[in-house]
């Protein structure tokens, strides 16, 4: 299990790297970011081991993989120019 959790939060700061490397214009600071992408690897990485149960590891690497890229996607925002451009609707 601990070494589940540690290659769950390495996965995290790799999807971190790979967001800040990415879309480092449109995200939050660099500490935010690699501070939410291994927190929410972890946490995928627990979900998945309390809904499958001990001993499926890669779902659990799969659990951390997506729950940490559904976190980091969350703090991507609009570039300026789509913003600029939009028409409200009302």
């Amino acid at each position: 299990m601990l070494l589940a959790a540690i290659g769950s939060v390495l996965l995290g700061f790799a999807l971190s790297w790979a967001a800040v490397l990415r879309l480092a214009d449109r995200l939050p600071e660099r500490r935010a970011v690699f501070v939410a992408g291994p927190l929410g690897a972890l946490f995928g990485a627990y979900l998945t081991q309390v809904t499958l149960g001990p001993g499926h590891v890669p779902a659990m690497l799969t659990g951390a993989a997506l729950v940490g890229a559904v976190t980091l996607s969350l703090l991507v925002r609009p570039t300026r120019a789509r913003l600029r451009g939009r028409a409200l609707p009302f």
